[in-house]
């Protein structure tokens, strides 16, 4: 196969890899993230706020976060920026864009960000080696307005 369409192959992979790294944060499906996490990878959050070492960890520790009471989130990778540096090395920028709702405390967050990732490839698959974002922005409102209101969640009983 030619060397160009390999790295478009591998650069596709890599990006549908951090886009179940988002669906998987967001539906809090915890065995689909660490299946997307290197054993050793490291992540540092929001600015370096939260740190972690190690898949089960950070799995773990983000589980606390957003379980109890559920959060609900929406995280979009935009614009990716994928370098291959080698067979099995690479790295990533995406522009995040970021919404949290925590109904039970009453606010709402927006923000954007820049991730920063490593990725490795092991076992013929790819993985995340490092992940973490600097903001550019974070807005909260609290309270909720009274005029907003969330008609349905994937984590609420059918109404």
């Amino acid at each position: 196969m030619d060397n160009a369409v390999q790295n478009l192959l591998e650069i596709e992979a890599i990006r549908q890899l951090k886009y179940r790294y988002f669906r998987a944060v967001d539906c809090h499906d915890w065995p689909l993230l660490a299946s997307c996490l290197a054993e050793d990878c490291t992540t540092w959050l929001d600015s370096g706020k939260y740190r972690f070492n190690g898949r089960t960890e950070f799995v773990a520790e983000l589980r606390k976060l957003l379980d109890n009471p559920p959060l609900l989130t929406m995280h979009q990778g935009h614009h990716p920026e994928i370098e291959l540096l080698g067979a099995d090395k690479a790295t990533g920028i995406w522009y995040l864009e970021d919404y949290v709702i925590s109904q039970e405390q009453g606010w709402l967050l927006r923000g954007t960000a820049y991730y920063r990732d490593e990725y490795v490839k092991r076992d013929g698959h790819w993985q995340i080696l490092s992940t973490g974002y600097d903001r550019v922005f974070e807005a909260v409102t609290s309270p909720i307005p009274e005029q907003f209101r969330v008609t349905a969640n994937c984590f609420a009983p059918a109404q």
